[in-house]
């Protein structure tokens, strides 16, 4: 394959994954926007989180909601739980590293907040173990998934929705939960503030 047809491949490939996403997830993904909007109508906020690029996911959604998206508009309350360098290492240090999201979600979430959770396996444990802690303290979670939903897809409960991205390759899950980011923060911004 050459250069060229490797570019190709990988385009085609994404084109593709957005498409099926889109086909098996369209109103799910409407459904999770609506959970947000109630939550932040509640006066309550919104805590993110993953490993890695998924981190990387969770810090893109917490700053289109505080800064803006693609609109002035009022900043909204969103927490990155994989920014603060200090707590994360001294969690991963003093007890283990798959504490480093349920910790801060015990001492930060509140009854009526949402979780929003970024994984491409599914089997992160400290993904697993942030919602465990936000069922505990009935905290509503959103997981953005991958491949077979993972560990994570049978501990999640009725009032939790799951966003899977049914592909094998990380690239193209990580990818479509960029394109699902944006679509959820445009649908926040269109129901609180309308066109």
């Amino acid at each position: 394959m050459t250069l060229q047809q490797r570019i190709t491949h990988h385009f085609s490939e994404s084109i593709k994954t957005k498409q099926d996403t889109l086909d098996n997830l369209g109103s799910t993904l409407e459904n999770a926007a609506q959970k947000i909007v109630e939550t932040l109508v509640n006066d309550k906020k919104i805590l993110a989180c993953g490993n890695g690029g998924s981190a990387g996911d969770a810090q893109h959604f917490s700053s289109e909601m505080l800064n803006r998206f693609e609109r002035e508009r009022p900043a909204l309350p969103a927490i990155a739980l994989t920014t603060d360098t200090s707590t994360l290492t001294a969690i991963a240090n003093d007890y283990h590293y798959n504490q480093v999201f349920a910790k801060q979600l015990s001492a930060l979430g509140q009854r009526g907040d949402l979780l929003l959770v970024y994984t491409s396996s599914g089997h992160s444990e400290s993904i697993l173990h942030a919602v465990k802690m936000a069922h505990e303290k009935k905290i509503r979670v959103i997981a953005l998934t991958g491949k077979d939903g993972g560990s994570l897809a049978s501990i999640l409960d009725k009032s939790d929705i799951e966003l899977r991205v049914t592909s094998h390759s990380t690239a193209r899950i990580q990818e479509t939960h960029l394109l699902m980011t944006h679509c959820l923060c445009d649908l926040i911004d269109h129901q609180l503030f309308g066109d």
